[in-house]
């Protein structure tokens, strides 16, 4: 009652008013506190990632600069797709040098991200256009009038030595032997025997294979699985065709997607865009397995 009489009734219920919004007050700036904790943890992380990221912009900058300094503004001085007598008469030309000895160079490079040591020295500045054309066979010589650069069709393992002459093997660039060739697709297979450019024997069919799904009668998916099982059953055909030959060599081109089946049967495999009829599809890809690319750094 005392305190109702002097006030202080009011007082105290606004001193405990007040003590609560003290501690409100405290709480919000826990929580800010907390909150700004966070958001400076957040900031070093995106700090991290971003210092992350110039790092690489920086490495893939280094990585352009040098390759570009390994082959600078240069472009091959010529370049040209050979076939038929045109690649013969190349390797003729190449054969036909005769240097002191250990005057040239010869080297094959499989891999333009694997360029051998002994490429670079021999090739100097030019040694990013050989890493350019690789694969390759990649023939220097001392004085540097001799530098160019053949796709290899049929090619070797990698090697560099240096010699009087040029190091080739004609049967890398051109049908050298008894030898056969085999063009798969999922639709259509043919296989000829040569000898040498000469075809002595041929064997080809096409299947029957559906290449469209209706818009009635049976699923997308069962369409698919029927699909499959043509292809199937027409590789199963075309393993049965190959393993009738007997040749020194055989090389099988043609549809990438099946190609892989016949690794194990095959010295080559590549892949070849060959259309039309069997006959007209095994003239074609034969002459695309046969193209070789010059390219002159």
């Amino acid at each position: 009652m005392l305190d109702r009489l002097l006030g202080r009734a009011s007082l105290k219920d606004r001193i405990a008013e007040l003590e609560e919004e003290n501690r409100h007050l405290e709480r919000e700036r826990d929580a800010e506190e907390e909150r700004r904790a966070e958001a400076v943890t957040e900031r070093q992380r995106a700090e991290q990632e971003v210092n992350r990221l110039e790092d690489r912009v920086t490495e893939l900058e280094d990585r352009v600069e040098r390759l570009q300094s390994e082959s600078g503004d240069r472009a091959f001085r010529h370049e040209e797709r050979l076939t038929g007598d045109r690649v013969g008469a190349v390797l003729d030309r190449l054969a036909s040098v005769d240097s002191d000895p250990e005057g040239v160079f010869t080297a094959y490079v499989a891999d333009e991200s694997d360029l051998p040591e002994p490429v670079r020295e021999a090739f100097g500045d030019r040694a990013g256009l050989v890493a350019r054309a690789a694969p390759c066979l990649a023939v220097t010589d001392d004085a540097g009038l001799l530098s160019v650069c053949l796709s290899a069709p049929n090619p070797p393992a990698p090697f560099t030595e240096w010699d009087d002459s040029v190091s080739l093997d004609r049967a890398w660039f051109e049908p050298t032997g008894r030898h056969a060739v085999a063009l798969v697709r999922s639709d259509l297979f043919a296989l000829g025997e040569y000898d040498g450019r000469e075809r002595v024997a041929f064997h080809g069919f096409d299947s029957e294979l559906k290449n469209q799904h209706s818009k009635g009668g049976f699923s997308q998916a069962r369409f698919e699985r029927l699909r499959d099982q043509q292809i199937a059953s027409h590789v199963e055909r075309c393993r049965a065709a190959v393993e009738e030959v007997d040749p020194d060599r055989l090389f099988v081109v043609g549809e990438g997607s099946v190609l892989h089946e016949f690794a194990d049967a095959a010295d080559l495999t590549a892949p070849v865009d060959a259309t039309g009829d069997p006959e007209d599809a095994l003239a074609d890809a034969v002459r695309s397995l046969w193209t070789v690319r010059l390219r002159a750094p």
